[in-house]
């Protein structure tokens, strides 16, 4: 049987990692965007998104506009193979062919 991917798995970070991997590869979106895109508060997105990064899926880049401090979050390569093996894999318990 097909192992799905426990990082990704959990239903926000599939949510986030789905958002993300709706980017071109090297773009990426700032954090309040993505909260607002996904409705989740800050604190919960900030913990899931910690997990994808600590796995690698998730780059964080933490810049200023101006004075204003400004997060980034983009799917690494990592992100985006691990996303299309983990869409592979629920394809292939669901009976579908990629």
């Amino acid at each position: 049987m097909t192992e799905l991917d426990p990082v990704i798995h959990a239903a926000a970070r599939l949510r986030i990692t789905a958002t993300l991997a709706t980017l071109d590869p090297g773009e990426s979106i700032a954090f309040p965007r993505l909260q607002e895109l996904l409705d989740m508060t800050a604190g919960n997105l900030s913990t899931h998104v910690r997990k994808l990064e600590d796995a690698g899926y998730v780059a964080v880049e933490k810049t200023h506009r101006g004075r204003t401090p400004v997060t980034y979050l983009a799917l690494t390569k990592q992100g985006r193979r691990a996303f299309e093996d983990y869409t592979d894999a629920l394809r292939s318990v669901l009976g579908e062919r990629p």
